[in-house]
């Protein structure tokens, strides 16, 4: 039996251009514009830092491939996916926030089924609405 949660996944279209999503999701301005300041670069193997009201998180970037995918490690469990898709004038956005199990404990000290939660409404009431208005506007 297996002790995993599912993945968040969230799904959008933007009414953007694909090149201007990336830049909103694969740069340190961009990023900090919607989501939260850091330190990130677009090189496979470089390790950033989120500055959460948490406290920082540690990040590594695993894959790039511009413009088209990023994934990075986010603390000691997570791992953050986000894929594009060019549509014309418009941008498929895919968030994936994976690495749940309900056998373990955040470095914050709670479960991840708390977690979990606490961060899909998270994603879903703010840190996406941020996104799409930072790239619509």
């Amino acid at each position: 039996m297996s002790n995993t949660i599912p993945d968040i996944v969230q799904t959008q279209v933007f009414q953007a251009p694909l090149q201007k999503v990336w830049d909103a999701v694969a740069t340190a301005d961009g990023i900090a514009a919607w989501f939260m300041p850091n330190d990130f670069q677009p090189v496979a193997g470089h390790a950033f830092t989120i500055h959460s009201p948490y406290g920082d998180s540690p990040c590594v970037v695993q894959e790039i491939d511009p413009p088209n995918r990023l994934v990075f490690k986010w603390g000691k469990d997570w791992v953050i996916t986000f894929a594009l898709k060019d549509l014309g004038e418009t941008t498929e956005f895919t968030l994936i926030h994976s690495g749940w199990s309900a056998d373990t404990v955040t470095e914050f000290g709670e479960g991840h089924a708390v977690v979990r939660d606490r961060m899909n409404q998270g994603w879903d009431s703010s840190v996406l609405p941020k996104l799409k208005a930072y790239v619509e506007a």
